[in-house]
């Protein structure tokens, strides 16, 4: 199967980049409502509409949503994507149709979204909310859960670049989890459901990013939403999308996250799932938090009077001005980098480090600076 030309023709070129809000996709949304299929299901805390978009007549019925965090954009745009493939009228899309029911919340922290926050307007992060469910946001899902009564639920999610495939020095540009339902994170019929779908999305993307698919820790915590789905009987599938080389933007990963759902429900639609992959899903490296944007080796400084040589790492910061986002990178990190990798490095060689202030870098400075006052570096980048 041609994912990358599928792909190509059903990708909505209108959402790109990281800040995607409620103004972004509502008239995308309006435009796909061809037969009523969206529905205004709720409000937030700032009485911004929560929309959902069902489609399909099939008897397995999958809930999806993204945008639970507000700057977790990707799967948000990867969605859209995917709807879009789905009212193609194509042979393929017209058989997971006749499949599937989909239940889709393309944003369900739109507030979150606007001010490009983890949380949402009273400061709460909705997956830690899914048993006190003191948020109408939380209470929408649930509600929608429970109405809806899923045989899969698909929890769409970005994660940091800090995030590596275990220790191979790739980034883990799509990660994957199917969430304990208990303490002892042990395996049931519905977990290893979820199991078998990941393995088969791996298959896939493992041809196209080849050691770049992460496993996401499988820690229990009831107050999460995947944990608190999978507890409740329901396989449930947490999407992480992550790093891919030079793309902070995340328009590639954006691919690759599509290339995952459709996979997924091919899976299904094939019930290729029956057999238990409970092997291939463990051989998935966990994700490693040893990453940082730049890395810079053998960096010569001047320490109260004596030359030594030293490491440290620089970090993005994302941040929102005039509804734009700025990637503005400081210094997190100085020493001993031995296990650590950089989606940049640069290897000074031993040069002098300077700068506009002490000549010494400290942590949480902006990554502005000099090495022998001949190559200059402004917001981590090497200026050549």
């Amino acid at each position: 199967m041609n994912y990358e030309k599928i792909f190509s023709q059903n990708k909505e070129e209108k959402i790109k980049g990281r800040y995607i809000t409620l103004d972004d996709i509502e008239p995308i949304l309006m435009k796909l409502n061809s037969n009523n299929q969206l529905q205004v299901i709720g409000k937030s805390v700032q009485e911004n509409p929560i929309y959902s978009y069902q489609i399909g007549t099939g008897k397995t019925k999958i809930l999806l949503w993204s945008q639970m965090h507000g700057n977790e954009s990707t799967t948000t745009k990867a969605l859209i994507d995917f709807l879009n493939f789905l009212n193609n009228k194509s042979e393929l899309a017209n058989q997971l149709l006749e499949s599937f029911a989909f239940y889709s919340i393309p944003m369900l922290n739109p507030d979150g979204a606007k001010l490009y926050t983890r949380e949402n307007a009273n400061k709460v992060d909705l997956n830690r909310d899914s048993q006190n469910l003191t948020q109408p946001e939380s209470r929408i899902l649930r509600k929608i859960y429970e109405e809806f009564k899923p045989d899969y639920c698909f929890n769409l999610h970005d994660q940091r670049t800090i995030f590596g495939v275990g220790d191979t020095g790739k980034p883990a540009t799509v990660s994957f989890l199917s969430p304990s339902y208990n303490e002892e994170r042990e395996l049931n019929a519905n977990r290893i459901k979820a199991i078998n779908v990941i393995a088969g999305m791996n298959d896939v993307l493992q041809k196209y990013i080849p050691g770049q698919v992460g496993r996401f820790d499988d820690g229990f915590n009831i107050n999460c939403i995947g944990d608190t789905f999978q507890s409740m009987g329901t396989p449930t599938i947490l999407f992480e999308a992550g790093h891919f080389q030079d793309d902070y933007e995340r328009e590639v990963t954006r691919k690759f996250i599509f290339f995952a759902l459709l996979s997924g429900f091919i899976a299904i639609y094939e019930n290729v799932i029956v057999e238990e992959r409970i092997d291939d899903y463990m051989h998935i490296s966990q994700n490693n938090p040893n990453f940082f944007d730049f890395v810079y080796r053998n960096i010569k400084i001047n320490y109260d009077g004596s030359e030594i040589i030293t490491n440290f790492a620089a970090q993005y910061k994302e941040e929102l001005i005039n509804n734009k986002i700025f990637f503005n990178a400081f210094i997190v990190k100085i020493g001993d980098l031995e296990d650590n990798f950089g989606h940049y490095e640069f290897d000074a060689k031993e040069k002098m480090y300077t700068d506009s202030d002490n000549n010494i870098p400290n942590l949480n400075q902006k990554a502005d600076f000099y090495l022998e006052k001949d190559i200059e570096v402004v917001n981590g980048l090497v200026k050549l």
